[in-house]
């Protein structure tokens, strides 16, 4: 299965200051944005971005779940929030427990259930995660 990316705007929680840092510094998708950390590290672009590593993580956290097709820019958001960083650890994560943390997460911040994904499709995620190259 190959990797999906999508554009650096798609990704959730990233202010329009960010996004032009990031642009300036000539990341536009979030296949750069894995290689520049890959190349360096997220150290060195948070030094170089002049911004703290906390952001520079999660946006790496974010772009790396998002190359999961049925994750994409939809859900990287919900499952870095539930706890999952990476593809890596979402390879390794037990689909009952997760899609529990993430109704939990549901209920907690906007008191409903109806928007939880069905747990087929956390079946789907970590079966994308186990397969991905």
């Amino acid at each position: 299965m190959h990797s999906h990316y999508c554009l650096i705007e798609q990704l959730p929680g990233l202010s329009q200051e960010e996004l032009n840092l990031l642009k300036d510094f000539g990341i536009t998708n979030t296949k750069q944005l894995l290689q520049k950390v890959t190349s360096s590290s997220p150290q060195k672009l948070a030094n170089q971005l002049r911004i703290n590593l906390k952001s520079v993580r999660k946006w790496v956290a974010l772009a790396d779940l998002s190359r999961l097709p049925s994750i994409g820019y939809s859900y990287c958001g919900l499952l870095l929030h539930s706890g999952i960083i990476s593809v890596v650890q979402l390879r390794e994560t037990n689909a009952a427990r997760l899609h529990q943390q993430i109704l939990r997460l549901q209920v907690a911040t906007m008191q409903r259930k109806d928007l939880c994904p069905p747990i087929t499709l956390v079946k789907q995620w970590i079966y994308e995660a186990r397969i991905i190259n």
